[in-house]
């Protein structure tokens, strides 16, 4: 499904560059629960956005599917990017002015899908997640576990191909992260590939498999 091959990312540092990534070099199958680990500053989030087409700012060959990335102008990546690629983030990245339903909709919005097709999808996430009776709040009137919730539910309302999940926990009391967690396990019994960036041993353990970054370096290639 993925395939990365010497995936360079470096920023300019005087005369010289400083590499974030290093060769990178890894293979995705489709179907996998994949956890990127590593210390801060090992360049894990960065590799997230890169295959998440955030970040086109990087040298080496990457294919998603039939696609390869590499070759495709930032637009197409763009559009690739929101068909195939569902996004959980650490800070849940709800937009604080839109309600719960209308947060849910975006994803749909990208798709040209029509105004009472996305109402019936949404209320079947809504429903899907146990969350119909927060679907006219804001945001602000969520608890941080609440939030993550529907980041995760925003995250799959267009059935991706994937989901990547930055450090989805890392706001949240245990309790609700091994509510989240659970989640994601089920998302990917349902054959949703999921790769997740973490510091937290157990989250990994959900998964069935660790790329391992130091300074930019796989560590176990």
């Amino acid at each position: 499904m993925i395939r990365l091959s010497n995936l360079e990312k470096s920023v300019p540092q005087g005369a010289q560059r400083y590499y974030i990534l290093r060769r990178i070099s890894a293979e995705i199958k489709e179907g996998e629960f994949v956890s990127i680990m590593g210390p801060s500053g090992a360049g894990k989030s960065t590799l997230l956005h890169i295959i998440g087409m955030h970040d086109n700012d990087w040298v080496g060959e990457y294919e998603f599917g039939e696609h390869a990335i590499h070759k495709l102008k930032p637009k197409l990546r763009a559009e690739l990017r929101n068909r195939n690629i569902g996004f959980v983030f650490q800070s849940y990245h709800l937009l604080d002015h839109l309600t719960v339903a209308e947060n849910l909709e975006i994803p749909l919005s990208y798709r040209d899908v029509k105004k009472s097709e996305r109402d019936a999808i949404v209320g079947d996430v809504l429903d899907r997640f146990q969350i119909v009776g927060k679907k006219d709040l804001y945001p602000t009137q969520l608890s941080g576990g609440q939030q993550q919730l529907v980041g995760v539910a925003r995250a799959v309302i267009a059935n991706p191909k994937i989901i990547l999940a930055d450090e989805p926990t890392g706001n949240l009391h245990s309790g609700q992260a091994k509510e989240i967690m659970e989640l994601f396990k089920k998302l990917n019994e349902q054959g949703t590939t999921i790769v997740q960036v973490t510091h937290s041993e157990v989250n990994a353990s959900y998964g069935n498999r660790v790329i391992e970054l130091r300074d930019g370096w796989m560590a176990n290639p």
